[in-house]
């Protein structure tokens, strides 16, 4: 993953938080297979208002909040989303990297 010089979110600069994301939950692989095994059921098609994969509009509000708000409702549940996506079996580090996967691919798409 390239080095994120600078993001502009919400008006607020942003910087190099990509890389942080990824290795904060052990990298992007377990990320992707567990976003595709668990979290893209509801996120690739925005099911139940779940903010879709890469959208810079449904994604911006939740990002300016910042990532450990982000972890806490992908650990405990957040409106229609239930705790770790529905998928109780999952490890809070699979959970994290998931949520890093999603994070890393805004960012993807708006580079």
């Amino acid at each position: 993953m390239a080095v994120l010089g600078m993001l502009l979110l919400a008006g607020l600069p942003l910087l190099g938080l990509a890389p942080a994301w990824t290795a904060a939950s052990g990298g992007s692989d377990l990320g992707r297979e567990t976003y595709v095994q668990t979290c893209a059921l509801c996120h690739a098609k925005g099911t139940a208002n779940a903010p879709r994969l890469g959208n810079r509009e449904e994604w911006q509000a939740r990002i300016a909040r910042g990532r450990p708000e982000l972890l806490r409702s992908v650990l405990k549940g957040k409106g229609a989303m239930p705790p770790k996506g529905g998928n109780a079996s999952l490890s809070d580090r699979q959970a994290a990297a998931a949520l890093d996967y999603l994070l890393s691919q805004f960012e993807e798409a708006h580079r």
